[in-house]
């Protein structure tokens, strides 16, 4: 045989291969027919599910377009907007009206942290009390001013000095404690009947040539009245002899100076 034959199919073959072609044909024809029908199935449902999410988008949209409108927050849109605008329209117009609420309510509390409503009446000024007179320290032994005989005078009615001043007043004179104090009362045959006044410092007053006590012992407040004016012991007449005699023992001192740095002059 010659190698040209050789190499030439037989007619066994190419019928054959002629099948295995036509089988080739037919299977890609399938598929390709498969896909096709895939695709017409596929792309009406991805269609669909595009409008159905797109009316989904819609509905709410416009369901809260109309809870707004219902509220008074958003001013009503048109429904002929097309490509689902109206519903991204109305979501921004709802959000936009719930900041503008929140803020509205922020400006409607700013007022009640500041200042108090302006009609609220005045507060009236309240009156201050009236304060009490201030009561001296020290208070004159009898009403009457004016002084007889002062302190270290001499006379025949002394035995040395004069230790205190007189009061030449009436018999029967209130006499007064001039400050706080304990009263004790004693006989004493120059001074007569006296009331001895003990001051909080130790500070004695002496009261003689009384005619009776109203205290006889105990404590006292300044101005009580403790006895009254007479001429016992040795006296010439009524009249009020008043001492004061330091806590220290050194004997009376003028009375006059004393009653004088406490504001008072009873001459």
């Amino acid at each position: 045989m010659a190698p040209e034959a050789a190499a030439r199919p037989t007619r066994a073959e190419l019928r054959l291969a002629a099948r295995e072609q036509s089988r080739a044909q037919r299977r890609g024809a399938a598929k390709a027919a498969t896909r096709t029908a895939l695709l017409r199935v596929a792309l009406p449902s991805v269609a669909a599910l595009g409008v159905a999410a797109a009316a989904a988008i819609t509905v709410q949209g416009e369901a809260d377009q109309q809870r707004a409108e219902a509220a008074g927050r958003v001013a009503p849109q048109s429904a002929a907007a097309p490509d689902g605008t109206a519903a991204r329209a109305a979501a921004q117009q709802v959000a936009t009206a719930g900041g503008q609420a929140q803020a509205s309510r922020g400006d409607a509390r700013q007022p009640l942290a500041g200042a108090q409503p302006t009609d609220a009446p005045a507060a009236q000024p309240t009156a201050e009390p009236t304060p009490e007179p201030v009561k001296p320290k020290v208070v004159m032994p009898v009403a009457q001013h004016g002084l007889g005989e002062l302190f270290g005078e001499a006379g025949t009615h002394w035995a040395n000095r004069h230790t205190g001043i007189d009061f030449p007043v009436d018999g029967g004179t209130q006499v007064m404690a001039v400050t706080d104090g304990t009263i004790r009362t004693q006989w004493n045959p120059f001074y007569g009947y006296m009331s001895i006044l003990k001051m909080p410092d130790g500070t004695e007053a002496w009261y003689c040539h009384l005619r009776a006590y109203k205290v006889r012992k105990g404590p006292v407040k300044q101005g009580d009245v403790i006895a009254f004016v007479g001429s016992s012991g040795n006296s010439t007449g009524p009249h009020l002899h008043f001492e004061i005699r330091p806590a220290n023992g050194s004997g009376p001192v003028d009375p006059l100076p004393w009653f004088l740095s406490n504001g008072l002059d009873p001459r």
